[in-house]
C-alpha cells in the first residue's frame, strides 16, 4: 500500500480520489520537530508553506519517492539534496494563478481607498468623527484605471494579474526574465463567448521601474538578495504602490520601511513575510500597508483544484493497484 503524509492538510476530494485507489492518507499534523521521527513510514509527503523538508528530514525518509508542494513555490523543500537522494519534487502552479491574482488587487483597491486603515478606526472612532474620517479617507482616495501596473514575473500568476488590470483599464508593463512578445485572452465575462486578444511585450525590469504606480512581484525568491530594495526604490516614481503575494523578503523589509516613512513608496500589500509566522510588528501594524497572512491560494476554488492537482501527481507517479 502506498502510504502518504499531507501534513500541511489536503482538500477531501484529493483524499477520496487517492483513497479509491487504495492509498492511505494521513493528514494528521506532524510538527516540524517531530517529522523526521515518522517520515521513514511514508512513501509520498504533501507539504504546503508551512512544513519544511531540509535535509534532516529527506536522510530520515529512505522510503521517500515523491514530494509534492501545494501552491507554486518550493522554498520550503531543499530540492537539490530531494533530487540527488532520488525523490521527485514538484508543485501545482496550474492550480492557484486565479486566486493570488485577485488578492494582488485586494490588496490594490484596499490600498487606493484605505479599507485597511477604514477598518481599523470606524469602530472605534466612527461613532463621534464620522465626518472628520469621511473627509480624510475622501482626500487620500484615488482609481486604479488609467493607472500603470508593473508585473515583476510574467509566468502564470502575472499573466492572471495582467488580465485584471486590463480588464480595470490600466495600462500593464510585465517584465520578464526573457523579453518577449505573447498573446493573452482577456475574457469579457459579460458577453458568451467572448475575449479580447491582447498582445504585450515584456521589457526589463529598468524600463518598468520609473513608469509603474503600482509593481506587483512574481518572481520566485530562494533566499538571496532582494529583488526590490532601496537601490531599486530610488528608481521607482515617487509615491508607488508595491504588492507582495510571492514569497517574504522578496521586498528588502527594512528598507521598505524607510521608503514607506520618506514617502518614496506611498503603501504596499503583503501577503507573505520574511519572519513567519511571526512577521515583524512595524510591519503588521504600519498605518500604510495592508497585511494577510499568507492566504494567496486560500479560496475554496483554488484549494479544490490544487487537490485534484495533487491527486492526479501522485496517481500519475504510482499508479493504481491491478
Amino acid at each position: 500500500m502506498i502510504r502518504i503524509l499531507a501534513n500541511d492538510g489536503v482538500h477531501a476530494d484529493a483524499i477520496t480520489l487517492l483513497e479509491e485507489a487504495e492509498y492511505q492518507v494521513d493528514t494528521e499534523r506532524v510538527p516540524q520537530d517531530k517529522l523526521a521521527s515518522v517520515l521513514n513510514r511514508y512513501d509520498a509527503l504533501i507539504v504546503r508553506s508551512a512544513t519544511k523538508v531540509r535535509q534532516q528530514e529527506i536522510d530520515a525518509a529512505p522510503n521517500l519517492k515523491i514530494i509534492v508542494r501545494g501552491g507554486v513555490g518550493l522554498d520550503n523543500i531543499d530540492v537539490a539534496y530531494a533530487e540527488s537522494k532520488g525523490i521527485k519534487v514538484i508543485n501545482t502552479p496550474r492550480s492557484s494563478s486565479q486566486a493570488v491574482a485577485e488578492l494582488v488587487f485586494a490588496h490594490m483597491f484596499s490600498l487606493a481607498r484605505q479599507l485597511h486603515l477604514s477598518n481599523r478606526e470606524m469602530p472605534t472612532r466612527g461613532a463621534t468623527e464620522f465626518k472628520k474620517l469621511k473627509d480624510h479617507y475622501s482626500d487620500l482616495g484615488f482609481q486604479l484605471r488609467g493607472r500603470t501596473l508593473g508585473v515583476l514575473g510574467f509566468g502564470r500568476i502575472g499573466q492572471e494579474v495582467a488580465r485584471i488590470g486590463l480588464g480595470l483599464g490600466m495600462n500593464v508593463v510585465p517584465v520578464d526574465l526573457v523579453q518577449r512578445e505573447l498573446k493573452l485572452e482577456v475574457e469579457l465575462y459579460k458577453l458568451q463567448d467572448a475575449a479580447l486578444s491582447v498582445t504585450m511585450r515584456t521589457v526589463s525590469m529598468e524600463e518598468m521601474l520609473p513608469q509603474a504606480d503600482f509593481i506587483t512581484i512574481h518572481i520566485p525568491f530562494t533566499g538571496g538578495k532582494s529583488i526590490l530594495g532601496k537601490e531599486q526604490f530610488e528608481r521607482m516614481k515617487k509615491g508607488v504602490v508595491l504588492i507582495n503575494t510571492s514569497r517574504g523578503g522578496a521586498i528588502n523589509e527594512p528598507e521598505l520601511l524607510e521608503a514607506l516613512d520618506s514617502g518614496r513608496v506611498m503603501a504596499a500589500g503583503l501577503d507573505v513575510f520574511v519572519d513567519e509566522p511571526m512577521p515583524r510588528a512595524d510591519l503588521l501594524n504600519h498605518p500604510r500597508i495592508s497585511v494577510t497572512p499568507h492566504i494567496g491560494a486560500s479560496t475554496v476554488e483554488a484549494q479544490g483544484k490544487i487537490g485534484l492537482e495533487i491527486a492526479d501527481i501522485l496517481l500519475e507517479f504510482f499508479g493504481t493497484p491491478g
